[in-house]
């Protein structure tokens, strides 16, 4: 993965209550990212399961920008097989929210958390050692 920056970034800084993101590390801002697209998704599920379209809509498009985000910064380059394999997960993400944005979905919505939090678990497991631990 190249520096995450540009769009999903940026969108994450915008919609996100969390801390800064000025000070984290490329790898951590892939997990915030990651996280933050799956807190669009539980707000997502939660306003579609009420009715609530134009919420819903709202939602699902940040976890859409979020997920464009991070496929965009990917480095097939240096990435190899699992960069080409994570571009592909991610269209096939951005896919589902749009069928389940159209069909007010709920399994839709959870097929793409599940998918989203095993990319966090791995790289979670890929996370570089801390100075503090070097």
């Amino acid at each position: 993965m190249t520096n995450p920056t540009g769009a999903g970034l940026d969108h994450y800084r915008k919609v996100s209550a969390e801390g800064s993101v000025v000070d984290a590390s490329p790898h951590q801002v892939v997990h915030l990212l990651l996280k933050g697209a799956l807190d669009r998704l539980a707000q997502a599920r939660g306003h579609m399961q009420r009715g609530e379209a134009s919420a819903k809509s709202e939602q699902i498009g940040k976890a859409l920008g979020i997920v464009e985000g991070l496929k965009l910064n990917l480095d097939t380059e240096r990435g190899g097989d699992i960069a080409t394999n994570l571009n592909d997960l991610y269209d096939y993400i951005m896919g589902v929210l749009l069928k389940a944005n159209l069909d007010n979905d709920v399994v839709l919505i959870d097929e793409v958390g599940t998918l989203l939090r095993e990319v966090e678990d791995a790289w979670a497991q890929i996370a570089p050692a801390s100075p503090a631990s070097a």
